[in-house]
């Protein structure tokens, strides 16, 4: 492609980072990526940090526009479903569908993160720059101000934009905000809990513990315990609970005795798998979770927010990462249209693109709860069954709120939202009423949730909540 010779300059190498940076250098634009880490290729810098993470069909949307859609296969293990462990250690596995061809997978942020950089770098127009950490952004003459990590010493680049993908940490943002120079709207809200990465080691021969295709869930209603798989034979743990509520949280587990009876009494079957627990444990850092919502995105045609540093969500749909690489696919294809035009570009991506990470942000809460809490009841995991059920008879006919945000990437998320929300609604109140049982003729079923469905939508709508 010839080469274009406007300057793009990204502040962030991390997925969306790395991602918009190939496809603007496969567009031949010359690109210029700043990153305040070392090279992640070069430095082992996770500990701590979610280091895999839930890869599905939005996500993979990205990967089809660069050309990498057979490459990233070799990083990912498929997961069909939810593996529910109780206090006792009995498990339950929950499909993620009833159709047999919709998984998600498990994959190492790193392992993709390096793929992306060796793939944009293989583009003699696109260079990228480690250890400078992004000070501010001066929006208003399109530069950026930076320091190097090692010398200290500051400079300043100038692009003909500047779009951030620099995380829930923003300078642009932060720059945004501060210099009040337009009406900049900002949010940055936490769950009353935090998290804390663990490990499950292979086995001496390199083989799995526990079944290797699933996202494993301890849920213990105000807390909980998941584990996916990594390509080694580990998993990796996450613990999930409050900082301050209930008889064991982050301020109290202080001791190695503590945090060995808190699991020995919520997650036994967890802790037979995890020798080093109280090692990691104490290792590792306990983490916020917060969701962050901002609104405009961009200022003028100088520079646009991207990724995290626009929308960071909770980490409970799985969809951070695949929501920053459809934020790429939707990007280009506004470029497509509006190609030179940056003040159209950015002005059209962040109205189109704003009321559905505003929607994954809510749905990523909602599951939340439902993780933790929901999927251990009897009523949720009946409505569980009736959607299986479903989606198996009926592929064609309907599709579950998890699928229609995980599996149908053409759906926006804010339709998948409401529909999927009505969905549940429609079902769970049918299923206290005695309307329907999952006993019932699975046709009748279908009949009877769609009109429901459409009662609840409509009523929603005339209510203004559409």
């Amino acid at each position: 492609m010839k080469e274009r010779q406007q300057n793009i300059l990204i502040i962030g190498a991390g997925l969306c980072g790395s991602l918009l940076s190939l496809r603007m250098g496969q567009r031949g634009y010359n690109v210029n990526v700043y990153e305040m880490r070392p090279d992640i290729r070069k430095t082992d810098i996770s500990a701590g940090r979610s280091i895999n993470l839930a890869f599905s069909d939005r996500g993979n949307k990205g990967m089809k526009l660069v050309g990498l859609e057979e490459k990233v296969k070799e990083l990912c293990i498929p997961m069909n479903g939810r593996m529910l462990h109780d206090r006792e250690g009995n498990t339950f596995l929950s499909n993620y569908s009833g159709r047999d061809h919709e998984y998600i997978n498990s994959i190492s942020r790193e392992g993709l993160n390096a793929m992306l950089l060796d793939e944009a770098e293989k583009h003699e127009n696109v260079k990228i720059h480690f250890n400078k950490k992004c000070l501010s952004v001066d929006f208003e003459n399109t530069t950026a101000h930076f320091e190097e990590y090692h010398t200290k010493d500051k400079f300043i680049e100038d692009a003909d934009c500047i779009i951030a993908t620099d995380g829930a940490g923003s300078a642009l943002r932060r720059s945004y905000y501060l210099e009040r120079k337009f009406l900049f709207s900002f949010s940055q809200e936490y769950l009353t809990h935090g998290y804390k990465e663990l490990t499950i080691l292979p086995t001496e021969n390199g083989g799995y513990k526990t079944y290797k295709s699933a996202l494993h869930i301890w849920p213990r209603g105000d807390f909980m315990v998941i584990a996916l798989p990594n390509l080694d034979g580990s998993f990796t743990v996450t613990l999930f609970l409050s900082y301050a509520e209930g008889d064991y949280n982050f301020n109290n587990l202080t001791t190695p005795e503590i945090v060995t009876e808190f699991f020995q009494k919520e997650f036994p079957d967890a802790l037979e798998l995890m020798p080093n627990l109280v090692d990691d444990f104490f290792e590792n850092p306990t983490a916020p979770l917060g969701t962050v919502k901002c609104s405009p995105w961009y200022y003028k045609g100088n520079t646009l927010l991207m990724g995290d540093s626009a929308h960071a969500i909770v980490p409970f749909y799985g969809q951070g990462m695949n929501a920053s690489f459809e934020d790429v696919v939707e990007f280009d294809a506004i470029i497509d249209k509006n190609e030179g035009d940056w003040e159209t570009i950015f002005s059209e991506y962040g109205k189109t693109r704003k009321k559905n990470t505003d929607a994954i942000a809510d749905l990523a809460i909602d599951n939340f709860h439902e993780m933790k809490d929901h999927v251990g009841q009897v009523i949720f995991q009946e409505k569980r069954k009736i959607e299986m059920a479903l989606e198996k008879e009926f592929p064609e006919d309907y599709s579950s709120k998890y699928s229609l945000v995980t599996f149908n990437e053409y759906i926006g998320y804010r339709e998948a939202m409401l529909r999927g929300r009505a969905q549940d609604k429609a079902i769970l109140n049918m299923l206290s009423d005695g309307v329907i049982s999952s006993e019932d003729d699975i046709k009748d079923i279908l009949d009877k949730v769609k009109i429901e469905t459409e009662a609840i939508l409509e009523d929603d709508k005339i209510a203004g909540l559409h």
